[in-house]
């Protein structure tokens, strides 16, 4: 159901579990309504941040689509959006070549294509209007070439980018653009990319609430970026003055299949 009120507005994707949902605990706790958007079942979502107060829309749709982008964008209607965070992605582990077409494409369209068009609507929207937030998940992959994972990181390394430039062509016209770059992360990822016997899913990775928490806060300040963790702050330093034949070779120990062995 959806209900007008005076409180502002955030739109969430990929928000049926992991660090979209926590982005959307984060968001009712800090006054927000919300209008969740994922491509699975949203309705546990949707009841635990109701509990904390938030007046709550559900949009189950594929946001790999432009079908599902403009479902979402019609739950939308008139309201303005004071904060997206375009946080829907997949992952895809294998070696490129054992990959099937279809699976890739479905990751271009979900990380990039996807996010770019929301965006791009949105965006415009709030220009208009001078004022929104918007938060964007990357991830540190994108600082490094992906053995294994490399469709993903190239996603990646595009939304990286694409945040920082997109944040510069907004600045005065009081919308803020930040990129939430997190490390591996507990949440059903490495799951879904059919990467359960690699080494980087096997071990200890980060709480999505702490990664949520984070991200929320940053984008509520207007800042550019934040690398959620030290240790991944660290490996991105690291990425900048590394040969990338000597990051392809350390992200195949942590993502060749059978790494976790």
């Amino acid at each position: 159901m959806t209900t007008t009120t005076a409180r502002p507005l955030a739109v969430v994707t990929g928000a049926s579990s992991g660090i979209g949902l926590e982005l959307a605990r984060q968001c009712a706790k800090n006054g927000y309504d919300l209008i969740l958007a994922a491509d699975r079942d949203l309705q546990p979502a949707s009841e635990a941040v109701q509990r904390l107060g938030a007046q709550v829309t559900t949009v189950q749709a594929d946001l790999a689509t432009r079908a599902g982008v403009e479902t979402l964008l019609s739950a939308i209607g008139g309201r303005p959006v004071d904060a997206l965070l375009a946080n829907a992605g997949h992952g895809l582990g294998r070696a490129f070549l054992e990959q099937e077409l279809d699976d890739i494409r479905n990751v271009i369209d979900t990380n990039i294509t996807g996010t770019v068009c929301l965006i791009h609507e949105v965006g415009v929207r709030m220009r208009e209007a001078r004022r929104g937030k918007i938060l964007i998940t990357g991830s540190i992959a994108g600082f490094m070439p992906g053995t294994f994972q490399a469709v993903y990181n190239g996603s990646k390394a595009f939304i990286d980018s694409f945040s920082w430039a997109l944040r510069n062509e907004l600045k005065d016209t009081g919308v803020t653009v930040t990129c939430l770059m997190p490390g591996p992360t507990d949440t059903e990822f490495f799951a879904r990319a059919d990467m359960l016997d690699t080494k980087v899913a096997t071990d200890r990775k980060a709480d999505p609430a702490d990664v949520a928490k984070v991200g929320f806060e940053a984008m509520q300040a207007g800042e550019g970026d934040v690398v959620a963790g030290w240790k991944n702050k660290v490996q991105v330093a690291l990425a900048g003055v590394t040969p990338a034949a000597v990051l392809a070779e350390r992200h195949r120990k942590m993502a060749e299949p059978g790494s976790a062995h």
